[in-house]
């Protein structure tokens, strides 16, 4: 069988390795417009930052290299520019001497994956404007760091991606500012937990503005100044962040299907129309797996784990590809940040009808040294008790977090079937009562009515305006506020009416829910607990 595959960075040298492992008689041959392949490509905002010290590191292997340890055919700087499907023939133009040639196929795989935006705005093409998708891109950044030197920079896009390279950065003593026209950096994430992150980015001197629009660049030569819909910001460099767009255009013509954002549409074996011919990675459209509807996961893993299971379909195991969770995870200046599942925000346009819970519990043993805190938000649907997902943010592991929570989605669980789960404990990894079942105990509460509260984004919309707060923390912090200690309520507390609107507020939430519990049991009917407390929200009287 000859297999061509274009594209040749994750999901084009996975499906390549793989299927020659899996049958070593196949004829495999790459094409691939770039000079390497098999390159790091989440690794570059580390290389930025000197994280990654050397080059090399970020090269897994040379086309040489991959030949030799797969038996694949490695052809660079080769652009595919037209796919015959009734003669099975790919046509590409050599990137060196502009000779086009033919190539045929019995199985066709394209990998081309996805080009970062260049926005069309007056000063695009000023010096130190910078992109983060190649190896190129971010050797050519951490000279320029040296070169200008730079004190100032805009990055322009909160993603994952920017919010990295906005890390790296400030590591290297530059002030960074991050615009995103977005209401909220952080997509997939929902408003209260973005903003507790980029408040907490500002405190660590990355200063972040969403809905703030980039109108253009300024400058003598070089960037000087950024433009944005609130005003103009001085800078010795901008990184571009605000996307990615799929390389399909070659595709026009050839009939093979597309999806409205211009991925290659596939069914769960990864192939499209035409059975013959696969797609995979950052060019192709996946499953959700809650959700049933395409979407795009431009990801390193799920370019791997995509490429691996096209690969073993082609050779014959013919199983569905289940898809994606939206799972992510991500480390920024004093925190890490993650999410997988949906939000209660895409629960909601998805048809469920979710309920949430913030809560702020312990990393680890209170006691242990370097103990810290996780803010976490999970979401389920209120009818039928379906766990859809999770966001945590804190300075410790948070990707045990998600990844407990990918399990239980992946095994379609509800929330009764993680109750009390065995989970790891000692000291320094853990808590008795892990925070995954911490958080899963608070959220039942909630959906029993036994803790009767409001969310963060609910008290940002004004829900507990005609709240009297009350104080309920270890030791009084709220200015204004009355405060009340739980250990001293022992019956009727003086001056508070029994069905007065009271909204209980402590440092995490833990100690408001304790006072909410005593106080019902005494008569009280109309208190509420602020999640997270003030960890999380801000609080005036």
């Amino acid at each position: 069988m000859k297999v061509l595959i274009i594209g040749g960075v994750a999901a084009g040298t996975k499906v390549a390795a793989k299927l020659k492992r899996e049958n070593r008689d196949c004829q495999v041959t790459i094409l691939t417009s770039g000079k390497d392949i098999s390159y790091a490509g989440c690794g570059l905002p580390y290389y930025v930052g000197e994280v990654i010290q050397e080059k090399s590191a970020l090269i897994v292997n040379t086309p040489e290299s991959f030949s030799k340890l797969t038996g694949a055919e490695v052809l660079t700087e080769m652009e595919a520019t037209a796919v015959d499907r009734e003669r099975k023939t790919v046509k590409a133009r050599s990137l060196k001497g502009g000779q086009e040639q033919e190539f045929s196929y019995d199985k066709l795989v394209l990998a081309t994956g996805a080009s970062p935006i260049h926005p069309n705005l007056p000063g695009m093409d000023l010096k130190h404007i910078f992109y983060m998708r190649t190896p190129e891109d971010a050797f050519a950044l951490r000279d320029a760091l040296k070169e200008i030197p730079a004190k100032r920079a805009v990055v322009v896009g909160g993603g994952f991606i920017g919010l990295e390279v906005a890390e790296n950065l400030a590591a290297e003593g530059v002030r960074v500012s991050v615009i995103d026209m977005a209401e909220h950096t952080l997509p997939g994430f929902d408003p209260e937990i973005a903003e507790y992150v980029e408040n907490r980015l500002a405190d660590e001197g990355i200063m972040v503005f969403p809905g703030t629009k980039l109108e253009g660049v300024e400058g003598d030569g070089k960037v000087e100044k950024v433009l944005t819909s609130r005003r103009a910001m001085k800078a010795d460099l901008a990184v571009m962040s605000i996307g990615i767009r799929p390389n399909t255009a070659f595709l026009e013509g050839s009939g093979i299907a597309l999806n409205p954002n211009r991925t290659v549409a596939v069914n769960r074996q990864m192939q499209t129309n035409d059975p013959d011919i696969y797609a995979v990675g950052d060019c192709a459209g996946v499953t959700n797996r809650i959700t049933g509807n395409t979407v795009w996961s431009p990801m390193g893993s799920t370019a791997n784990i995509a490429g691996r299971r096209t690969a073993k379909n082609m050779a014959g195991d013919n199983r569905p590809y289940p898809g994606v969770l939206g799972t992510g995870v991500c480390r920024l200046p004093g925190m890490n940040v993650g999410r997988t599942g949906l939000s209660e925000t895409q629960a909601r346009e998805a048809g469920f009808h979710p309920i949430s819970a913030v809560c702020v519990v312990d990393d680890k043993a209170h006691y242990y040294p370097g103990a810290d805190s996780f803010v976490i938000k999970m979401t389920a649907d209120a009818d039928s008790g379906k766990f859809l997902g999770v966001q945590v943010v804190g300075a410790g592991a948070v990707d045990k977090i998600v990844d407990i929570a990918v399990t239980a989605l992946t095994l379609n669980a509800d929330l009764s079937m993680l109750e009390d789960m065995d989970l790891a404990y000692a000291p320094p990894f853990s808590t008795a009562i892990h925070p995954f079942s911490q958080a899963l105990n608070i959220l039942e509460n909630k959906m029993a009515g036994q803790l009767e509260s409001f969310g963060p984004q609910e008290y940002l919309d004004g829900a507990a305006e005609d709240y009297r707060v009350i104080d309920c923390g270890m030791t009084p912090s709220i200015e204004g506020a009355e405060y009340l200690d739980v250990t001293k309520i022992d019956g009727e507390v003086p001056g508070l009416g029994k069905d007065e609107k009271l909204l209980l507020v402590c440092a995490k939430g833990k100690r408001a829910y304790l006072t909410q519990n005593r106080l019902k049991y005494y008569g009280y009917t109309n208190t509420r607990v602020l999640e997270g407390g003030l960890s999380v929200n801000e609080v005036e009287v």
